[in-house]
């Protein structure tokens, strides 16, 4: 589903060349309601976060992530004491070329916006709102938002 979307925003999800337009995307991917969670009123069933830094698994590029993470609730016995649902975390990952203006994202005192997990509706896009201000007060991350990344791709993986 969030490819579909990506590609509604103009984003071809191994090739993104717009990050701006990637966000959108991601921020109404958000704002879907998915079936099969954790229903535990204590539940950080569904939240997002966006990362960045530099990571050997992109070739120790920079890169910059949208993250959506959800708790899957129906996976095994709920009768086990130990039972936890399982975590798994849908990522649009973007790696860049150094240059420039990219220079000391991996170094900066933060590396994410924390994960964050308000229920869908106005209080969801209020959060990503704050989100994107977070990410735009560090000079690195937002030279990233606006610069073309010379890779990109979307996985989903249990992260339990």
């Amino acid at each position: 589903m969030f490819a579909q979307i990506l590609r509604r925003h103009g984003v071809e999800q191994d090739a993104v060349i717009d990050v701006e337009a990637a966000w959108g995307g991601f921020v109404e991917f958000l704002q879907l309601d998915i079936d099969g969670l954790d229903s535990a009123p204590d539940s950080d069933a569904d939240g997002f976060i966006v990362q960045w830094g530099r990571r050997s698994w992109s070739d120790n590029r920079v890169i910059l992530t949208f993250t959506r993470q959800l708790a899957i609730a129906d996976v095994v016995d709920h009768d086990d004491p130990n039972w936890q649902p399982e975590l798994w975390q849908l990522d649009l990952e973007m790696a860049f070329d150094d240059e420039v203006d990219l220079i000391g994202l991996e170094s900066l005192d933060v590396h994410d916006t924390g994960f964050r997990f308000p229920p869908i509706g106005p209080r969801r896009a209020a959060a990503l709102t704050d989100t994107w201000a977070e990410t735009q007060r560090h000079a690195p991350v937002r030279a990233a938002w606006i610069a073309t990344p010379a890779s990109s791709g979307l996985s989903f993986e249990c992260v339990c």
